[in-house]
């Protein structure tokens, strides 16, 4: 008897057993999560990962192009004293491969071959396009070919490829995506930039591709001058309506903006070429850009009662201090102390909400006017681009924040007062492209180191490590990881410093 009871408990164990494992795949897997993304969506991350890290830009770009700088050091080191300082110079690394490329590596590895997404597919290959710009035009050979091929290939050490294979791969991928871009197919209305319209796209691809063409002009003349003729042709931004511009919310915040407005609020300046540049021409820009907080004596001093926009109160910090330099600096100059120095405007210019621009008309017409003042177009005149490019940039100040409206009264007495004169034509449009593109660091750092204007004088820093910085440093991530490759491109480039020139630079 008791045999038999044994076993019937084990029988009805197994029973139970058994009956806890039916259904169990089903009742474990979760029937609401998404298995499949739609690759529009991870376009849009691509999109909005497109604007630059703010720390990257602060430390290294707009202080190269001295627009903004900071007298301190430590995490802020970098292009105030032309110093290397890896922890920012990965910024543009980072955020490009792992936020951009790799969501646009996989959208076109998953629809690459699917007819009816042709306009995405172009779409992808514009924005990619960009994101390589930014990334060889920041550190010169960079992984292209094997790049985000992680995932798809199984590839994890990418080989690097030269700048001139990159930019020849770029101006084929603008210019074929750009013309690909048609009405017909299916129109990707759900895109963050803009809502699929195709015109809108083309014009964005076709002035990257005037900007790259722009960007050869000096290492590859002929195929400049090419991609720049089909660029115009195919026809470029030439109105701020039609502008390729991330916008920003309380949910998602302007990064340069969330950081000039937290930790480093009194931390960064104007400098004292920009804004005796700006000061010396009338231009009523800096009346929107600029503030001082006259008589500051201390970060928490810099409040709203304090605060002046008037052009001739405005005063930069000149270059080649430290924190200890600037102090005496601001005393012998009769201010309170450097918190007195003007700023980039942080509650208008640079507030958590301000857009962030990719290619604007003011870009555009610029390059225009520099490609007319070479010949390389035949339409319309120098001058007329060129003054389109500086109204364009004025008119963009209210996208900012309203109360940066320039009346059209100053602008124009601003350009009439500013004539562009034939022998010195170049510098001026590029000295001009330097302010449109002023907080644009990538884009302003590149045209910088093209054009060679406007003509600055070298950070006199005493510990600096370059005369000018021409390009950025590898991560050590990459240096540890993928250091084949990584020596690799460095023994055909040059040394991994902050000196060393890239292709385009000549």
């Amino acid at each position: 008897m008791k045999k038999i009871f044994k076993y019937l408990w084990i029988v009805l164990f197994i029973g139970y057993s058994t009956s806890c494992d039916q259904n169990f795949d089903e009742l474990n897997t979760n029937t609401v999560s998404a298995t499949v993304i739609d690759p529009t969506f991870q376009l849009n991350q691509a999109i909005i990962s497109s604007a630059p890290s703010s720390f990257g830009v602060l430390v290294y770009e707009v202080g190269a192009v001295q627009h903004v700088i900071s007298p301190n050091s430590g995490v802020l080191t970098g292009a105030n004293f032309n110093q290397d300082n890896r922890a920012s110079t990965q910024a543009n690394w980072q955020q490009y491969y792992r936020n951009v490329i790799k969501n646009t590596k996989d959208v076109l590895d998953r629809i690459k071959d699917d007819p009816t997404r042709n306009n995405l597919v172009q779409m992808t290959r514009i924005v990619q396009a960009h994101a390589f710009m930014v990334l060889t035009d920041t550190y010169g050979s960079v992984p292209y070919r094997q790049a985000g091929a992680g995932f798809s290939d199984q590839i994890f050490f990418p080989e690097y490829d030269v700048q001139e294979l990159i930019y020849t791969d770029i101006i084929k991928e603008l210019t074929e995506a750009s013309t690909a871009l048609g009405t017909s197919g299916r129109i990707e209305t759900a895109d963050v930039l803009f809502a699929g319209d195709i015109e809108k796209w083309k014009k964005f691809g076709y002035s990257l591709l005037l900007r790259a063409g722009m960007r050869i002009g000096k290492a590859n003349p002929t195929a400049a001058q090419q991609a720049v003729a089909q660029a115009f042709a195919g026809g470029v931004i030439l109105s701020n309506i039609d502008n390729v511009i991330i916008n920003h919310d309380a949910n998602y915040v302007n990064p340069i903006g969330n950081t000039l407005n937290a930790t480093e609020a009194a931390n960064f300046y104007l400098t004292e070429p920009f804004v005796n540049f700006m000061k010396n021409t009338n231009d009523p820009r800096l009346r929107s850009i600029a503030v001082r907080y006259v008589g500051a004596s201390s970060g928490p001093e810099q409040t709203v009662a304090r605060q002046s926009y008037e052009p001739e109160l405005q005063i930069g910090m000149p270059l080649g201090n430290d924190n200890a330099g600037a102090v005496q600096v601001a005393a012998n100059l009769g201010l309170a102390s450097f918190y007195d120095f003007s700023q980039v405007d942080r509650r208008r210019m640079v507030k958590l909400t301000s857009p962030n621009f990719i290619v604007t008309a003011a870009m555009s017409q610029l390059l225009l006017a520099e490609a007319r003042q070479l010949g390389w177009i035949t339409t319309g005149t120098v001058q007329d681009y060129f003054h389109a490019g500086i109204r364009a940039h004025m008119n963009q100040m209210p996208s900012y924040d309203p109360a940066m409206e320039i009346p059209t009264a100053d602008i124009e007495a601003y350009v009439n007062a500013n004539p562009l004169i034939e022998a010195t034509a170049v510098q001026q449009i590029n000295e001009q492209y330097w302010i449109a593109t002023f907080m644009q660091g990538p884009e302003s750092f590149a045209n910088f180191r093209r054009s060679g204007f406007p003509s600055l004088d070298p950070n006199p820093f005493p510990g600096r490590e370059a005369v000018f910085i021409n390009r950025l440093t590898y991560p050590n991530s990459e240096i540890s990881v993928n250091s084949e490759n990584v020596q690799a491109a460095i023994s055909a480039q040059g040394p991994d410093n902050l000196e060393t020139r890239i292709w385009w630079h000549k």
